[in-house]
């Protein structure tokens, strides 16, 4: 036996070639009989599973995900597993036994086609995969309203986002951009161009380079008629001349709200004005600037087709916001050329930074930095979260600091200052419940606040003063101004940032101004958490500050700030 063995190894080591021919030969037989076990080796079909109602598989068991590889086996080549999960991209979990025991207790690889099946047409239900088309920074393809999600985008998440607001389709870009819209105002693109995976999902496709995947919202179609979330915005004065400020309009002898704006949005418009019997559509310019509200009685002649429902007149018009981004102000880049100077927009926390960083760049088209790194702010699309503070890339520099070596570091600064009850309540429920969310009631109740008082509102003070003593080219700017005019005083804004912004950009951002970044007022709390003693504190905080800005022949804080 060992003589043989020994010819054997003599006879392979003279010719390799042999031994390795011999060696794939024999592995690609044990890998045909592994696929072919998978196909025609299948369990006999036992009484509980051709009788499903008696038994299947466990209660709350999950199907599995499409997206992933060995599915090709399942399908008639790898490139239609690969479609499917192009198209139908998450997982889908049965939502009662009878769905999941149409799917029987199958094993092997037909099992999982089977299952697949089945999750294509509960997908399809919802949203219908309809190609990969071309899209344009400029001019884009879908022209709703837009998020971004740098890391947690998935395709449903998108096509949901889009759904509840009532559009057709929705469009994934870039593995982590999400576009909604009414009409696809662009070509079909070829299917391998749509080529990235979403950042919140392994094996879900979200679009590509300036490219999008696209699905139609099977269950947003009855939705996208009523518009019921269009924005009423009041009653206008007719504008000079009609045809450049509204420049779209239809005779409608039945008018309604819902009627106008429907045609308003199908025709991709921010604004639907109802005059009467005419509806016209257009975009907030300094034709049609939507500052002077007229009373609503000028407005109060009722609709033909609805009996409880204002339409305008002739000469006053009815408007309403709808659906439709204002696409505008939405591009945003980083400087061309190395800034000369550093910018800060100071506050202290809790004063709306984020808010006023989101206005900015929609003003100046430029992206705002940060004096620290948010790796949340920047999944939600602030590109200059991860730049050096000193870059110089960025328009400004977000930072909350204040220490006179730290303001020294900055040329000039807009110093934003809210009211300290709103403000700590507000940097209270971001840190413990995030940017947009809330503080628990335990957070409230328990020690927590107290001691975040304690330590914070003296920093509120101490903040604003030293931004006034230390800082140099200071422009201050109450949030709460910035709520009532914002026109006015982003364009304070924007001019000590040194960029020249048209009115009509100013007016975008009116319509756009609240952004992805404003707390729901859902959760509002039933009683007041300051206690006598902190008001009493804080009162005395807030006299500090007004004497200082009074000092230096600027205005003094708001009055609601005090006394409570």
């Amino acid at each position: 036996m060992a003589k043989l063995w020994f010819k054997f190894q003599r006879y392979f080591r003279r010719k390799p070639v042999r031994f390795f021919t011999f060696l794939a030969l024999y592995l690609t037989a044990g890998s045909l009989v592994f696929l072919h076990s998978g196909f025609v080796g299948q369990p006999a079909v036992s009484q509980n599973q051709a009788n499903p109602a008696a038994g299947g598989p466990a209660e709350g068991a999950e199907l599995p995900f499409l997206g992933d590889l060995h599915l090709a086996r399942g399908f008639r080549d790898a490139g239609e597993a690969s479609s499917i999960a192009r198209r139908y991209g998450p997982s889908f979990k049965g939502k009662d036994s009878s769905e999941r025991a149409k799917l029987g207790d199958y094993g092997g690889a037909w099992s999982r086609a089977l299952k697949g099946r089945v999750v294509r047409e509960k997908e399809e239900e919802r949203a219908k995969y309809i190609g990969c088309y071309l899209d344009d920074t400029q001019s884009r393809a879908l022209r709703g309203v837009s998020f971004f999600d740098y890391k947690k985008m998935t395709i449903f998440r998108c096509q949901d986002n889009c759904a509840e607001r009532g559009y057709l389709y929705a469009g994934l870009e870039f593995g982590a951009e999400c576009y909604c819209g009414h009409k696809i105002q662009a070509s079909n693109a070829s299917e391998a161009e749509c080529d990235m995976e979403c950042k919140g999902e392994r094996g879900g496709v979200c679009g590509g380079a300036r490219r999008l995947s696209v699905y139609r919202l099977q269950l947003a179609q009855e939705a996208a008629r009523r518009y019921g979330s269009a924005v009423f915005r009041g009653c206008f004065r007719r504008p000079g001349n009609l045809s450049l400020a509204l420049p779209v309009s239809a005779a409608m002898p039945n008018m309604s709200v819902d009627k106008c704006v429907d045609f308003c949005t199908e025709k991709e418009y921010p604004l639907a004005a109802l005059a009467g019997t005419a509806c016209h559509c257009g975009f907030p310019t300094t034709r049609f600037p939507l500052h002077e509200r007229e009373d609503e009685q000028l407005c109060a002649q009722k609709c033909s087709a609805e009996e409880f429902e204002s339409c305008g007149t002739p000469s006053y018009f009815i408007v309403y916001q709808t659906q439709v981004q204002d696409n505008r102000c939405m591009d945003r880049r980083f400087l061309p050329a190395k800034s000369k100077q550093l910018i800060a927009l100071a506050s202290f926390p809790g004063a709306g930074n984020t808010w006023a960083r989101h206005l900015i760049e929609l003003a100046t088209g430029f992206y705002t930095g940060s004096y620290y790194f948010d790796g949340s702010l920047y999944n939600k699309g602030f590109k200059g979260e991860r730049d050096h503070w000193r870059s110089g890339r960025t328009i400004c520099i977000k930072t909350h600091e204040s220490g006179q070596k730290e303001i020294e570091a900055f040329d000039a600064a807009i110093l934003l200052i809210r009211n300290p009850y709103k403000a700590l309540m507000a940097e209270f429920n971001r840190k413990y419940g995030g940017h947009i969310g809330f503080a628990a009631h335990a957070h409230w109740k328990g020690k927590e606040w107290p001691e975040f008082v304690r330590n914070y509102a003296p920093w509120w003070a101490t903040h604003t003063l030293d931004w006034l003593k230390f800082g140099r080219k200071v422009l201050v700017v109450h949030f709460e101004d910035l709520k009532q005019d914002l026109f006015a005083q982003l364009g304070r804004m924007v001019s000590l940032l040194g960029v020249a912004v048209r009115e009509d950009r100013l007016l975008c951002v009116e319509s756009q101004k609240d952004g992805n970044f404003k707390r729901s007022g859902l959760r509002k709390l039933e009683y007041d958490p300051y206690t006598a003693d902190m008001q009493k504190s804080i009162s005395a905080y807030i006299k500090l500050v007004d004497e200082a800005l009074k000092g230096r022949n600027l205005t003094g804080v708001p009055d609601d700030y005090y006394p409570r």
